[in-house]
């Protein structure tokens, strides 16, 4: 069993909810069904089209959206669909047979993007890669990771940070970018490209460098006070796309009452980057400070 789990999403389109898995249901591939005949490739779409309400499905990468008729509301309807696929998932049924191609290899293309961090670059592909963010410091913490594996191979890759479609890789002070960066990046795309996995299907740790017993100490959102969940709310709307599009991420670690400090944890470009202290004091503390006036003073990463 690979216990998925299933969010219900709604969407801007009232007919529409998207089912998201925490795990991929497909690889580099979207699929869109009709109806019954249409999904013949899809065993999953096919039982879920036995629903007399259900008029298309739409299946991607980590999600499964339905468009509805109009006989329910999803609102009556939508708990028992995730708990369908959900069971259907956990019991390993198949979501799309698997047909072979000529070639077996997807259309990638990888473009890479400089960061704040002088030491950091950015590669960038047309392709979802993970579902969440993940940080590997060596390849000790890449053992669920076979590309991370390999590009710790290139003796001047440092740390590498993958998130969404992009992949943040440091290097050793050893090569200059200019040197490198053009055989990083095909190296990748053809990795990518030859249908390789990036991690491995059970691999879903939101962090490579965390043992299960320090991920299971760690307080869910609901266990936080107020405050925190505040501050969590606003390092997600506000923080991580910023961060995000320089190749980096950040995440909340603890909230101090007493002496009002709250402490983050930097990764990807933001990690050892020169002007991530300029960042924290003058970016991220003003904006907490402004957005929770008397509840937080200062901002210190816990890892520089």
């Amino acid at each position: 069993m690979k216990d998925f789990n299933i969010n219900i999403v709604p969407t801007g389109t009232p007919s529409i909810v998207k089912f998201e898995a925490d795990k991929f249901l497909t690889r580099h591939e979207n699929f869109e069904f009709k109806n019954i005949d249409e999904a013949s490739r899809s065993p999953l779409a096919q039982q879920l089209f036995y629903l007399p309400f259900v008029k298309t499905v739409y299946i991607a990468q980590n999600f499964i959206a339905i468009e509805k008729y109009d006989i329910v509301e999803w609102a009556d309807v939508e708990k028992e669909v995730a708990d369908q696929i959900e069971t259907y998932l956990n019991k390993g049924g198949e979501v799309i047979k698997q047909e072979a191609t000529s070639s077996g290899k997807v259309p990638v293309t990888v473009y890479a993007e400089s960061t704040p961090n002088p030491g950091v670059m950015k590669f960038v592909a047309n392709k979802k890669l993970v579902i969440q963010s993940v940080e590997f410091k060596n390849i000790d913490d890449a053992k669920d990771a076979p590309l991370v594996q390999k590009l710790f191979h290139f003796p001047f890759v440092k740390e590498v940070f993958i998130d969404e479609n992009y992949i943040s890789i440091q290097k050793y002070d050893m090569a200059d970018w200019n040197e490198i960066t053009m055989e990083l990046r095909e190296f990748i795309r053809t990795y990518i490209e030859d249908g390789n996995e990036v991690l491995n299907a059970d691999s879903i740790a939101p962090s490579a460098t965390e043992t299960a017993e320090e991920e299971k100490a760690k307080p869910s959102y609901e266990d936080l006070d107020d405050t925190s969940q505040q501050i969590v709310a606003i390092l997600d709307e506000y923080i991580k796309p910023a961060v995000a599009s320089d190749g980096g991420n950040i995440l909340f670690d603890s909230y101090n009452e007493e002496n009002k400090t709250v402490k983050v944890i930097l990764q990807g470009a933001c990690s050892g980057c020169p002007s991530s202290t300029m960042t924290l004091k003058s970016g991220i503390e003003t904006m907490l400070r402004d957005m929770l006036r008397g509840k937080v003073e200062y901002v210190e990463a816990v890892n520089g």
